[in-house]
C-alpha cells in the first residue's frame, strides 16, 4: 500500500472546516417549540480578546466542543455559541500605549482570535457571536441596569477609591503594585472618597447562599468557595456608649457586630476602622496628629495587606473611651489597620483572651487580657500560647457565670435586647457590588443627573448611550468621559432643564453576568431576549471555565439570574446546571535558583542535566502555569502547523482529567499524532476491502441472530461494544476524556488484530462505531475517514450527523473468562474457564490445573476460596 494517500492533517482539516462553514453545519436549530428534539446548551466562559490564543483557551474550548458534539450525536438540539468579553482596562492601556482607538484594537484582536479558534475545528455557531463592546450588546446591558435601578437595587454612595496624586486619576486595584504605587506614575496611591454606583447584591445574600445545595452539578469546591465568600454569620449588634473625659455618658454610641456575644465581659478595648466616620469627631486634640499620620499610612495599603494573617497588626488610640454595656467598665477606643470600614459596622470589640488577632494586638500594645471562658472542667487558661477560642464555660461574667458558651450567646443577646443595648443580627461577609469605573472603555451608565429631578434614567428608546469618539485617553485628569463637555451636558429627559450625564462606566463583570442569556436570542432588536427563547435554552446545561472565576463571575451571574427572574424576565432560579472547572495547562520551566532568572527550554543543551547556558549553574526544573515571562508557553498555532488540530485536541484531552492541571509534554503530543496515523492506516486497509459505510446507520444484534460468528469475530464485537459502554459512561457527567480516549486506543488495537479476518457486516459495524466514537475528539479525521469509506459528504450524511451507538448486551457476554489462580494469596497464573461456571466447578478446574500441581506439590489444600468470575485462592 505504498501508493496509499498519507495522513496530512493540515490539508484535510482546512478543507473540512471550509465545508462545515459553507454548509452551516453547526448552526443552532431555529425552532423553539421542542418538536425537533430536546435542547442542550453547551457553553465555555467567553474570552477577553487579547489577540493571542493560548493553551488554556484550547483546553477550555475543546472540552466544551467534545461535549457539544456528543450531545448532537445523541440527537439533541445543541446551542454552542462564542463571544468576547471585550471591555476593560487592557484595551484602554493598549490605546494609550499605541495611540489607537480601543475599539479598533479590540476588533482586530477579535478577528485574529476568531480565526485561531476556527483552526481547532470547534462546532461553534458563529452566527450568534457577540462582543460586549459593541453597542448592539451594551445597549441591553444598559437596559438591564435600568431594571435594577427600577427595582431599587442600584444606588450611589461614597466609597474609597485608589487615587494617583500625580496623574490625578482613579486607578483600578490591578493598577496598584504590591508596594502601593501607581503602575504608571510610580506615585504612592492615596485613598479618596468618590460617589460610586453599587448593585445591592446583599439583598439576595440569603438566596445565593441557601440555593447552593441545589447546584448538584457544580464542584463541591466551588460551592464552598461561594459560601465562604457570602459568609453568613449569626451574632449580635452591641452598643457601647461614648463617655467624656470624666466618664459621663455623652449619648453617642458605637455599634459593633460580633459572633461572640458570650465574650462581652472580656472586652478590653474597642477598635474602629481608620475610615470610620466617627474617628475625626471622637479623636482628642492630643492624639490628632498621631491619628492623622496613621490614617495616611493605612490609606496607602491594600485591603489584602491590611487583613493578611501574616502581616503585623498596627493601631493607635484616639483618646476617647466607651462604656462596656455589660459591666460598666470604661475601655479605650483605638483605630487599627485590620478593621475595614465597609465590613459589618466598621467597629469591632477587642477580646484578647478569646481571639488570637486581638491577643497579638493586646500583647503588642500592652492592653489588658481578661479571660471570661474556660474549658469545661478546667482551670483558667494561662495564655502562654495564645487566646482560648474554643467553646467552654463562662467565668467573670456576672450572672452568666457557669453557662456553657453556646447557651451564653443566646442569653446575653436576649439580655442586651431586653435592656436596650443590643439585638440579634445576621451579618454577611458579602458586600454590595461596586460597579463604577472611572475609565473610558466600558459600558456607560445610562443615567442623567439633574439638579431639579435628581437621578433620571435615560429613556429606553434613547438607548444605547454610546461611547463618544475622541476622548482623552492619556490617563490623566480624572475620568476621560468627564472631560467631554459636549457629551456630558444634556437636557434632562424629565424636566428639560440643563443636566449632566453620568461619566462612570460599568465594571466589566456587568457585561459577563448576562451574556449567556443573549446567546439564546442574539439578533433581537426589541429586547435583550424573549422569555420564550431563554426558557427554551436556559439554564445552561454545561458551563466550562477556569476555577479563577469560581466566586465573582459565577456569583454575579447567579445574582443577575435571580433579579431578572423576580422581574418576570426568566422562569428559572440558577443560570448553570452543570459546571466544569478545568485545570491549568503547565509548561516545563527552567530557573536559575541563585539569580531567579528563567531560561528558555531551547537554550538548555541537555534536559536530563539542565544548566544555565551562561553560568553553567544547575537549573531548577518544574512545571508551572504557562507564561511568556517564564519561557514555558507553547503556541497553539505551532502545534497545529506541525501536527494538526486533531492531534492538539487529542493531547489536551488525553493527558489529564479535565479538572486536573495538565503538564505539557512534546513526546505525548507526538504519541497522539502516531495514534491518529495508526487509525488512518487501519481504515486504509478497510478501503482496500471496499467496506463501504454509506448505508450503515447502526447495526444491532438482530442482524447477527442467525449467524455463527468465529471466535475472532466474537472478540471484535465484544471490543466494539465494550468501547461503546465504557466511553458512554466516561462522557456522562464526569467527562473523563482521558479514559475515553484510552478505550478508543484499546478498540483500535483489537481491530488491528481481528478486522481483516472479520466478515463484512462485523467489520462495517466496527468501523462505523470507531468513527462515531472518534468524531467528538478528532472531528476532521473522523469526517475524512467516513468519506473515504463511502459516506456522502452532504451535511445530513456527515459523521457528525450520525447517532451515538448503544452497546449490545449480547455482544458483551463472554463464553470464557480468565480465572486468576492464587496460592496462599499470591497470583501464580490464570486459567480459561467457562464464564457461567459455578463455585464447585471452578474449584475442581483450579485443583486439576498445572498451576495447582506445581505450587501445591501434589498436596491437597487446607482451604479453597472461590470468588466466581474472578479468582480461586488455594491455601496450603
Amino acid at each position: 500500500m505504498s501508493d496509499a494517500p498519507r495522513y496530512q492533517p493540515q490539508a484535510l482539516e482546512s478543507r473540512w472546516q471550509q465545508h462545515w462553514d459553507s454548509a452551516a453545519q453547526h448552526r443552532t436549530p431555529a425552532k423553539l417549540d421542542g418538536s425537533c428534539g430536546e435542547s442542550y446548551y453547551a457553553l465555555s466562559m467567553f474570552p477577553y480578546p487579547s489577540g493571542n490564543l493560548h493553551m488554556g483557551h484550547v483546553r477550555n474550548y475543546v472540552i466544551t466542543d467534545v461535549i457539544a458534539r456528543v450531545q448532537r450525536l445523541r440527537g439533541k438540539q445543541v446551542l454552542h455559541p462564542m463571544g468576547w468579553d471585550a471591555f476593560g482596562l487592557p484595551a484602554e492601556n493598549a490605546a494609550i500605549e499605541r495611540g489607537i482607538e480601543p475599539g479598533i484594537w479590540t476588533d482586530q484582536n477579535i478577528a485574529s482570535m476568531r480565526e485561531q479558534l476556527k483552526r481547532l475545528g470547534l462546532s461553534i455557531d458563529w452566527d450568534r457571536e457577540l462582543a460586549t463592546c459593541h453597542s448592539d450588546y451594551y445597549r441591553w446591558t444598559q437596559w438591564l441596569f435600568l431594571q435594577f435601578l427600577d427595582a431599587g437595587l442600584a444606588y450611589q454612595k461614597d466609597a474609597s477609591v485608589n487615587w494617583d496624586p500625580i496623574d490625578q486619576t482613579v486607578l483600578a486595584n490591578e493598577q496598584v503594585d504590591g508596594e502601593g504605587r501607581s503602575w504608571r506614575s510610580g506615585a504612592l496611591v492615596e485613598k479618596r472618597k468618590l460617589r460610586q454606583w453599587f448593585l445591592k447584591i446583599t439583598a439576595y445574600a440569603d438566596q445565593l447562599l441557601d440555593d447552593l445545595p441545589k447546584l448538584e452539578g457544580w464542584p463541591e469546591r466551588v460551592r464552598t468557595m461561594q459560601a465562604n465568600w457570602i459568609g453568613r454569620s449569626t451574632g449580635a449588634e452591641l452598643h457601647f456608649e461614648v463617655v467624656d473625659s470624666s466618664g459621663v455618658g455623652t449619648g453617642e454610641q458605637i455599634t459593633v457586630f460580633t459572633t461572640r456575644p458570650d465574650t462581652i465581659f472580656g472586652v478590653s478595648y474597642l477598635v474602629l476602622a481608620p475610615e470610620h466616620p466617627r474617628v475625626t469627631g471622637l479623636t482628642t486634640a492630643e492624639q490628632a496628629i498621631h491619628v492623622q499620620a496613621f490614617c495616611d499610612l493605612v490609606s496607602r495599603q491594600s485591603e489584602l495587606e491590611r487583613t493578611a494573617d501574616d502581616k503585623p497588626k498596627r493601631g493607635v488610640p484616639i483618646g476617647a473611651r466607651v462604656r462596656n454595656p455589660a459591666n460598666g467598665a470604661l475601655i479605650p477606643l483605638w483605630i487599627a489597620d485590620y478593621v475595614l470600614a465597609d465590613y459589618g459596622t466598621g467597629a469591632v470589640m477587642g477580646v484578647p483572651a478569646h481571639d488570637q488577632r486581638d491577643f497579638v494586638f493586646a500583647r503588642q500594645y500592652e492592653l489588658p487580657v481578661q479571660q471570661v471562658i474556660i474549658p469545661q472542667g478546667s482551670d483558667e487558661h494561662a495564655f502562654e500560647g495564645g487566646a482560648w477560642t474554643e467553646a467552654g464555660v463562662l467565668i467573670h461574667s456576672g450572672c452568666f457565670d457557669g453557662l456553657p458558651s453556646g447557651e451564653a450567646k443566646r442569653a446575653i443577646t436576649e439580655a442586651a435586647a431586653g435592656q436596650g443595648w443590643g439585638n440579634a443580627k445576621v451579618q454577611f461577609r458579602l458586600r454590595d457590588w461596586l460597579i463604577s469605573r472611572q475609565r473610558y472603555w466600558g459600558c456607560p451608565i445610562p443615567v442623567i443627573h439633574c439638579e431639579s429631578c435628581g437621578v433620571v434614567p435615560v429613556p429606553a428608546e434613547q438607548l444605547p448611550v454610546e461611547l463618544p469618539v475622541g476622548a482623552n485617553l492619556e490617563g490623566k485628569g480624572g475620568s476621560p468621559l468627564a472631560q467631554l463637555e459636549s457629551w456630558v451636558n444634556v437636557d434632562c429627559p424629565r424636566c428639560g432643564k440643563p443636566a449632566k450625564r453620568e461619566t462612570d462606566t460599568m465594571d466589566t463583570f456587568m457585561c459577563s453576568s448576562w451574556y449567556f442569556l443573549r446567546y439564546s436570542d442574539p439578533h433581537n432588536t426589541d429586547l435583550p431576549f424573549t422569555r420564550e427563547a431563554v426558557d427554551r435554552w436556559l439554564p445552561v446545561d454545561q458551563y466550562v471555565g477556569g476555577i479563577e472565576h469560581a466566586i465573582l463571575h459565577l456569583l454575579y451571574a447567579r445574582f443577575f439570574t435571580k433579579v431578572l427572574r423576580d422581574r418576570g424576565l426568566l422562569g428559572f432560579d440558577e443560570p448553570f446546571t452543570h459546571l466544569l472547572t478545568q485545570g491549568m495547562v503547565q509548561g516545563i520551566t527552567y530557573k536559575n535558583p541563585h539569580s531567579g532568572k528563567y531560561i528558555a527550554p531551547g537554550d538548555v543543551a541537555d534536559p536530563s542535566d539542565p544548566r544555565d547556558p551562561i553560568s553553567g549553574e544547575v537549573l531548577e526544573t518544574f512545571y508551572e502555569k504557562m507564561s511568556k515571562s517564564k519561557y514555558n508557553g507553547v503556541d497553539p498555532a505551532q502545534v497545529i502547523d506541525k501536527y494538526g488540530a486533531d492531534t492538539a485536541r487529542m493531547f489536551i484531552l488525553f493527558k489529564a482529567p479535565p479538572e486536573k492541571d495538565l503538564e505539557w509534554d512534546d513526546a505525548d503530543v507526538e504519541g497522539q499524532f502516531r495514534f491518529l496515523q495508526r487509525l488512518w492506516r487501519l481504515v486504509d486497509g478497510a478501503c482496500a476491502r471496499d467496506l463501504q459505510l454509506s448505508a450503515v446507520i447502526e447495526l444491532t444484534a438482530a442482524e447477527f441472530a442467525n449467524t455463527t460468528l468465529t471466535a475472532s469475530e466474537l472478540e471484535l464485537r465484544r471490543a466494539v461494544h465494550t468501547a461503546i459502554a465504557e466511553i458512554s459512561e466516561d462522557l456522562d457527567g464526569e467527562y473523563q476524556f482521558n479514559t475515553a480516549i484510552s478505550e478508543l486506543m484499546k478498540l483500535s488495537n483489537v481491530m488491528a488484530e481481528h478486522l481483516e479476518a472479520a466478515s463484512a457486516p462485523i467489520a462495517k459495524e466496527a468501523l462505523h462505531t470507531l468513527l462515531v466514537l472518534l468524531a467528538p475528539f478528532a472531528p476532521h479525521l473522523a469526517e475524512e475517514l467516513w468519506l473515504r469509506l463511502g459516506a456522502n459528504p452532504d451535511i445530513n450524511c456527515s459523521i457528525h450527523a450520525q447517532r451515538w451507538p448503544h452497546p449490545d448486551p449480547a455482544a458483551l457476554v463472554r463464553e470464557t473468562i480468565d480465572l486468576v489462580i492464587q496460592v496462599k494469596g499470591k497470583m501464580r497464573g490464570s486459567l480459561a474457564v467457562p464464564a457461567n461456571a459455578d463455585k464447585a466447578t471452578l474449584e475442581q478446574l483450579a485443583l486439576k490445573s498445572e498451576i495447582a500441581q506445581k505450587w501445591l506439590e501434589g498436596k491437597p489444600p487446607s482451604r479453597v476460596i472461590v470468588v466466581p468470575g474472578k479468582l480461586v485462592n488455594l491455601v496450603p
